[in-house]
């Protein structure tokens, strides 16, 4: 995709292997299992509303000074999180240089989460969220930017 910048865009859940996380549900996609409900990707055609922190002062803002979170955001190059001064818990996704997760946590506000090595973004949602994505472990997921509204044209 070349060079991040701050600003919105959609993101879409497009499954990994299954089983790749070893946990409770048996690895079971949770896309698959949500096959058209609101609150899962496979029958969102819109995909989830994403905001992308690119530039150092976005990311030091991060969730900060917010009571919720429509949607995720995206933190780039990113490898760690903390929910210090945060009203709020998020559940965070750690992706590698191909958008493939990591590692997903809850995090309750007051929290510092461990640095992944591999991590080049860090993906933020409400807690609960991102379960509700099929967001886990193993699993891809794709960014489309918004694309910027072009400058004005100049006066001569």
């Amino acid at each position: 995709m070349g060079r991040w910048r701050d600003g919105t865009g959609t993101l879409r859940v497009v499954g990994g292997t299954d089983g790749a996380d070893g946990g409770r549900d048996g690895g079971s996609n949770g896309a698959k299992e949500d096959p058209g409900g609101v609150e899962g990707t496979a029958g969102r055609a819109e995909g989830i509303p994403l905001t992308i922190a690119a530039s150092y002062r976005a990311r030091a803002r991060g969730l900060l000074g917010r009571d919720g979170l429509t949607g995720a955001l995206l933190l780039t190059p990113a490898s760690g999180v903390h929910t210090f001064r945060m009203r709020f818990a998020i559940d965070v996704a750690y992706l590698d240089r191909r958008l493939t997760v990591l590692a997903v946590h809850t995090l309750r506000p007051g929290r510092l989460g461990r640095p992944r090595l591999r991590s080049r973004h860090v993906l933020e949602a409400e807690a609960g969220a991102l379960e509700r994505w099929g967001v886990r472990r193993g699993v891809r997921i794709v960014i489309a930017p918004t694309p910027s509204t072009p400058p004005p044209p100049s006066v001569r």
